[in-house]
C-alpha cells in the first residue's frame, strides 16, 4: 500500500465514525432536548446534510440551547473534514494529472542493452560511453523525484527498487547485453543475486568500495568487479613517486617498446616557462608531444609558442628510453628529502593505497584526517591552517588530497595554495564536473573517481579496449570502419574530435609511425588518445 492508498483508508475510516458518532448523538439529542424522536436513517441525513453544507431540511430550527451547540459543532467538523480532503484527495490528483509520469517499467521493447542501478555521477560518465559507442541503456532508479528530473531530463530511466526480481524484469533483464551495479557493497550484492534469480546468462558488473568485500561480489554472481578506489590512490601516488624515482611506473605499454604517458612540468624544472619550440623535446629526447593539459584544459595540437608552465600536464609517446629522458627534463633539481615531505589528507580507502604506494618508493610521508585512525599523524580539520601548520606544509614538495568531499577538497587547496604557494597538489574528485574548479583552487594535477569508474566498467562492457582508465587522458583501442580508405589528413580526425591517432594495429603488427597520408584500412585497430568527450566524439565520427 503507497502513500496515497494509505491516507486514503485513514481519512475514510475517521470520517466513517465521526458521521456515525454524530448520527447517534443527534438521535439522542432530538428525543431528550427537542422531545422529537427519530430515526436513526433521519438522524444520519441531517447529519450527511450538515457535513455537506446542503441543509438541515425540516428540523431546523432548534429550540434547545444543546441542540444549538450540537448542531454548531457538526457544522465546524464538516467544514474541517472538507478541508482535510483536499491533501487527501485533491491535492494528489492534481498533482499526478498536471505532473510527468515516470515508467516503472520499459515498454518499448529495448533489448541488448544495458542495465544501470542506479544514478550516481559515476554512472553518468558511463552513460556518456555508451551513448557515444551507440550502445542503449536503461536506469533503475528507487528515488521517485530523481527519477523524474532524470526523465524530464531526457535519460532512459524507470522508477523502481533493483533489488527486487520485479524491478529487475521492469528493465527487461532477461535480453539485456549486461548489469551494472553501483550503488554500495551490500546493495550490491543485493541486486547482483536478485539478477542471478532471473538470468544465468546476463553479464554482471559489480562496483566495489572496499577491496576486501570482492570476494563476496563474486560469491553472489558477479561476473566482472571493479574496484576502482585503488587505482585512483595508486595513479594520484605515482604523480610523486615518479619525481623521486627513475621508474616510469604511470606509462601504458601500447606495443613493444612503444608507451604513452603523462609527465607533469613541476615547479623548477627547466621546461617551465619556455615555449615548446624552445624545449627541445623532439630534438633532445625524440619523445613526441601529443598535447598538453593546462590548468584542467587538454590542448591538441600544440603550437610551437605554446608555453609550458608549471603543473602543465605534457601527453607524450615514445619509447621507454625517449620517455625515461624527457622524464629527466620534467623534473625539477634533487631535492634533500624530509620527513613530511608529502602530506596525505584523508585516510579512507584512496589515502591508504596512496600511502602503500609512498611507501614502497620510500618517499616520506605525513597522514592528516579528522579521525584518530591508526596510521594518521595529525588529527584535525585539513581546510584549518593551524592543522596544516602542525603537518608541516609550508616545508612540503607535495600534499595529497584523498577527500571524498569535493568541496571539502577544494577549499582545502586554497588554504594550501595560500599557506604554501611551493607545495605541489594531487588532488581527488569525486565527481567530473568538479575537476575545474579543484585546478582553480590551486590543484596542480587532479583525477576524478566517477571519470575512472566509468573508464572501468565501460571496458568490462564494450568491444573498445580503454587503456588508461586511471589517466587525465582517455587512451582507446577501437575499430573506424567509416573511416576506411580514407587517409588520417582527409578524416581530419584532431580538428573535429580533438583526438589524436597514436598508433595502429595491422595485421599483427604496431605501426607507431604513422603521419598524415596514414590510410585506415577495415581491418585495422587504432589507438587513439583524446580527452573523455573527444573520444566519444570519434566515436561517433568513426562508427
Amino acid at each position: 500500500m503507497d502513500e496515497w492508498q494509505r491516507r486514503t483508508v485513514y481519512y475514510t475510516s475517521v470520517l466513517i465514525v465521526t458521521i456515525l458518532g454524530y448520527t447517534v448523538a443527534y438521535q439522542h439529542g432530538m428525543a431528550t432536548f427537542e422531545g422529537e424522536p427519530t430515526t436513526f436513517l433521519h438522524a444520519l441525513q441531517i447529519v450527511v446534510e450538515t457535513f455537506t453544507t446542503t441543509g438541515f431540511g425540516s428540523d431546523a430550527p432548534w429550540t434547545s440551547p444543546e441542540m444549538n451547540v450540537l448542531v454548531i459543532v457538526m457544522d465546524i467538523t464538516g467544514v474541517v473534514l472538507i478541508f482535510l480532503a483536499l491533501p487527501v484527495f485533491v491535492f494528489p490528483l492534481l498533482q499526478d494529472a498536471l505532473s510527468t509520469t515516470v515508467p516503472t517499467r520499459l515498454t518499448n521493447g529495448l533489448d541488448d542493452h544495458v542495465v544501470v542501478c542506479t544514478y550516481t555521477s559515476r554512472a553518468e560518465t558511463l552513460i556518456e560511453e555508451l551513448q557515444s559507442r551507440g550502445a542503449d541503456y536503461v536506469l533503475i532508479e528507487p528515488d521517485r523525484e530523481r527519477a523524474l528530473d532524470l526523465y524530464e531530463d531526457g535519460y532512459e530511466v524507470i522508477h523502481t527498487d533493483p533489488e527486487t526480481a520485479e524491478g529487475l524484469a521492469g528493465a527487461n533483464l532477461t535480453s539485456a547485453r549486461a548489469l551494472v551495479a553501483d550503488v554500495s557493497d551490500e546493495v550490491d550484492t543485493s541486486i547482483v543475486l536478485t539478477a542471478r534469480e532471473l538470468s544465468e546468462d546476463v553479464r554482471v558488473v559489480s562496483v566495489v568500495e572496499e577491496p576486501d568485500s570482492e570476494r563476496y561480489h563474486r560469491l553472489a554472481g558477479a561476473d566482472v568487479v571493479v574496484s576502482p578506489r585503488p587505482l585512483l590512490g595508486r595513479s594520484l601516488a605515482s604523480k610523486v613517486t615518479s619525481a623521486v624515482t627513475a621508474e616510469l611506473d604511470d606509462a601504458v605499454e601500447i606495443g613493444d617498446d612503444f608507451e604513452i604517458a603523462e609527465l607533469a612540468i613541476q615547479r623548477g624544472s627547466p621546461l617551465a616557462g619556455s615555449t615548446l619550440a624552445e624545449s627541445g623535446i623532439r630534438e633532445e629526447t625524440g619523445a613526441n608531444v601529443i598535447g598538453a593539459w593546462f590548468h584542467g584544459e587538454f590542448r591538441s595540437p600544440l603550437s610551437p609558442e605554446t608555453t609550458l608552465t608549471d603543473g602543465s600536464v605534457l601527453l607524450v609517446t615514445g619509447t621507454q628510453e625517449q620517455l625515461s629522458a624527457l622524464r629527466s627534463l620534467t623534473r625539477s633539481p634533487v631535492r634533500r628529502i624530509e620527513q613530511g615531505e608529502a602530506i596525505v589528507i584523508g585516510y579512507g580507502e584512496v589515502g591508504r593505497t596512496v600511502t602503500e604506494a609512498l611507501e614502497t618508493a620510500d618517499v616520506p610521508y605525513t597522514v592528516v584526517d579528522r579521525d584518530d585512525l591508526e596510521g594518521v599523524d595529525i588529527i584535525g580539520d585539513a581546510t584549518e591552517p593551524d592543522t596544516l601548520d602542525r603537518a608541516g606544509i609550508d616545508g612540503a614538495r607535495w600534499a595529497i588530497l584523498a577527500l571524498p568531499d569535493d568541496t571539502i577538497a577544494e577549499f582545502t587547496a586554497l588554504v594550501i595554495d595560500d599557506r604554501s604557494p611551493e607545495t605541489e597538489i594531487v588532488a581527488r574528485a569525486e565527481e567530473s564536473q568538479n575537476v575545474t574548479k579543484m585546478y582553480r583552487a590551486g590543484a596542480d594535477y587532479v583525477l576524478s573517481l566517477s571519470t575512472v569508474t566509468g573508464r572501468m566498467v565501460a571496458s568490462a562492457l564494450l568491444e573498445e579496449q580503454v587503456l588508461t582508465p586511471d589517466l587525465q587522458i582517455e587512451l582507446v583501442r577501437t575499430s573506424a570502419p567509416r573511416l576506411a580508405g580514407t587517409s588520417l589528413a582527409a578524416a581530419d580526425i584532431r580538428a573535429r574530435t580533438g583526438c589524436t591517432v597514436v598508433a595502429a594495429e595491422r595485421e599483427g603488427e604496431l605501426l607507431t609511425d604513422i603521419g598524415p597520408e596514414f590510410v585506415i584500412d577495415e581491418d585495422d585497430t587504432l589507438v587513439v588518445a583524446g580527452t573523455d568527450d573527444g573520444i566519444n566524439q570519434f566515436s561517433t565520427l568513426a562508427g
